[in-house]
């Protein structure tokens, strides 16, 4: 058998295998949204077929995702309650809007806008957004309904309740958890497919109703027509932010998903193409009232598991995902409700794990930050939690910025190397030249302390000449500009030579365009710092 047969074959078995994940799992986070079984499954389809066509991944499996879904649940609870009438219409049009800021994203090359979410708050969010999901489905494990949905209220009185609970659908929900544990080992298996068909037979044989157990309930599965939602424009207006939300959250997860996998086999991946591939599918899965979808980690690391060696394993699970909404869509008002509910609970229950925090405690990094995540999530909601995380992680970046240190260099060993004293205290310093080196890039919030601090040092000895290592500047805001002009005069006043030693071209750049007669251009020449100082030397010895 040639190798391309081989390839298709496996290609078969890993679309047969995530269609039979995907499909339980649209349905259950559809549950999650507060919307029709139909939209998941709309959603399913779409992000199959659309990032196959788009996209450049061949190991992403695009559809909608249970991070994305609590971020859009969370986001209407804002502005409209569950029971109203408009939500349906308000969140097609969310996720339509989601997939224009995606496509507009990808369209302008900003493809890595991620990168500015630190991990530590995405792994927080990510740890957050699962407890919330888990304590979201525990009424249809337990079959109570709590008056209240912030996280500790629901826990509260769910454990009041526990007079009422349901201990046949508590049962059904355990033992789902224990054979999704102890069977997912076996990833060409679609065991929560399997589950679901034992799940509808035991309806179907009448045995839910005599045990009290809820099913999804009936929903009528149309062709929907495309056609954007009829809202006033005061609506459209109060969408936009949380479709912002939706959409980073969307190529947040998406991003890491395709990137680990690149990496992995050494696979080209353009982040722009992808943006445009998930806002093209969100655009008309919003069109189409369907749900907000990206590439999950868990459906596209289950499609890699599963032998899949092309974009073909997408297509196979999207044909799959038709033939049964075609022959079978009738069974799944029969599902019972714990039986979803646990497959929810375990497709986010990996993110539940304190291993990726464990590092952050070993450095003493960042500790703070991925508390900050989990916490903010958990008691102000999905996206007010990750809008205060991603707050508080560049607060901390500014304040680490804005208490500058300073590097005093000295030379090493007689020879060319200038490196900081403090860690190499036989460094000997160049008499009458004092060298500093801020190690962080100047800018608006640190600039006035690095230039008080350098006059600070000069004060305490008699130099003659600075040299200011610019190497960690890429570039120069006007008030650093201003505060290096300061320094200058006093320099200036004080008859001290000033030189900056290497600076980089948008420095330099920038320096040209200041034009003063401080900073002529022979003053910031230096390659390196060896450079500066030789020059003064030779002028020190030229003037003897």
């Amino acid at each position: 058998m040639t190798s391309a047969k081989k390839s298709s074959i496996f290609d078969v078995v890993a679309g047969l295998s995530i269609a039979g994940l995907l499909l339980p799992e649209a349905v259950a986070y559809s549950n999650i949204a507060g919307l029709s079984p139909q939209s998941g499954l709309v959603a399913l389809v779409i992000g199959l077929v659309v990032y196959g066509l788009i996209g450049r991944s061949r190991f992403a499996i695009v559809s909608s995702t249970s991070s994305a879904a609590a971020v859009l649940s969370s986001g209407l609870a804002a502005i409209v309650v569950l029971s109203s009438p408009e939500r349906a219409s308000l969140a097609y049009a969310l996720v339509f809007l989601s997939g224009v800021l995606l496509a507009v994203a990808g369209l302008f090359k900003l493809g890595e806008v991620t990168q500015f979410i630190a991990k530590p708050v995405l792994k927080g969010f990510s740890f957050g957004l699962a407890l919330s999901i888990v304590v979201k489905q525990l009424p249809s494990i337990l079959q109570v309904q709590p008056a209240h949905s912030d996280f500790f209220r629901e826990l509260w009185e769910l454990f009041k309740a526990y007079t009422d609970w349901n201990w046949y659908a508590l049962g059904m929900g355990i033992s789902t958890l224990l054979v999704l544990q102890f069977t997912k080992r076996y990833k060409t298996i679609p065991v929560a497919l399997l589950l679901i068909v034992v799940g509808i037979g035991l309806n179907v044989l009448g045995y839910t109703d005599e045990w009290g157990i809820h099913a999804v309930g009936h929903f009528e599965f149309v062709l929907p027509s495309a056609s954007l939602p009829n809202l006033s424009m005061n609506s459209w207006m109060q969408l936009v932010e949380i479709a912002l939300a939706v959409a980073l959250i969307v190529y947040a997860e998406s991003y890491t998903s395709i990137r680990t996998f690149a990496l992995k086999y050494n696979d080209p991946s353009e982040p722009n193409r992808d943006l445009i591939a998930l806002g093209v599918g969100n655009m008309i899965s919003g069109l189409l009232k369907g749900m907000p979808m990206g590439a999950g980690y868990s459906g596209t690391s289950a499609n890699e598991a599963a032998g899949a060696t092309s974009k073909k394993s997408a297509w196979i699970a999207a044909l799959a995902v038709i033939l049964f909404l075609v022959g079978f869509r009738q069974y799944i008002s029969n599902i019972p409700e714990p039986i979803l509910a646990s497959i929810v609970i375990y497709a986010v229950s990996g993110h539940i794990r304190f291993a990726p925090f464990k590092q952050y405690f070993i450095w003493h990094k960042d500790r703070l930050l991925s508390i900050v995540a989990i916490w903010a999530v958990i008691i102000f909601g999905v996206l007010n939690g990750l809008v205060i995380a991603i707050i508080v992680s560049i607060l901390i970046m500014l304040k680490s910025y804005a208490v500058p240190r300073i590097a005093w260099l000295g030379r090493l060993n007689g020879g060319h190397d200038f490196v900081d004293m403090d860690r190499f205290p036989e460094a000997i310093e160049p008499v009458g030249i004092l060298i500093a080196r801020p190690d962080h890039p100047m800018f608006f919030a640190n600039a006035e302390k690095i230039c008080n601090a350098i006059m600070q040092k000069l004060s305490e000895q008699n130099y003659e000449h600075l040299i200011l290592n610019m190497e960690e500047c890429p570039s120069l805001d006007s008030t650093s500009i201003e505060e290096l002009l300061q320094l200058a005069t006093h320099l200036h006043d004080k008859q001290i030579d000033l030189h900056l030693a290497r600076v980089r071209r948008s420095v330099a750049q920038t320096l040209l365009y200041v034009n003063s007669p401080l900073f002529p251009q022979s003053t910031y020449t230096a390659q390196s710092v060896d450079d500066a100082v030789q020059e003064y030397e030779r002028r020190a010895s030229s003037a003897t």
